[in-house]
């Protein structure tokens, strides 16, 4: 099953369940210059210049997030990557799947500019720049 969570939940979650991760699933650009939560694990749903999706994802995760009974949380840049990600990870045989809603920037304003609306870091959670 997979859970939509508000970046609140989703922080409370992780400062409740020391076996959970935070799995990242932005570009390396996104992950590294836009900013992520401290602890994020990046592995790429879709990477540039082809966008397509990471045929290594679910080997990838499956690295970090050993237990597939444990909470596996998936961020991206306003949601709809990460629930895809979860779609896969459902589908490889992890239970406990969190997607972040809004992600990491949220949705775009009326000015089609992201941050002003919602995600992790409009709502005041810790984050970090490489």
């Amino acid at each position: 099953m997979i859970e939509n969570l508000v970046p609140q939940q989703a922080w409370e979650v992780l400062q409740s369940n020391a076996g959970a991760v935070l799995v990242d699933v932005r570009s390396k650009v996104e992950h590294t210059f836009v900013g992520h939560p401290p602890g994020a694990i990046h592995i790429a749903w879709k990477e540039a210049p082809d966008w397509q999706v990471n045929n290594q994802f679910v080997a990838d995760v499956k690295k970090v997030a050993t237990n597939p009974s444990a909470p596996v949380l998936l961020l991206c840049r306003s949601g709809q990557r990460s629930l895809d990600a979860a779609k896969a990870l459902e589908n490889a045989g992890y239970q406990h799947l969190i997607n972040i809603v809004d992600g990491f920037e949220g949705s775009l304003d009326a000015n089609r500019h992201r941050g002003n609306l919602g995600g992790w870091r409009f709502v005041g959670l810790p984050w970090e720049q490489s």
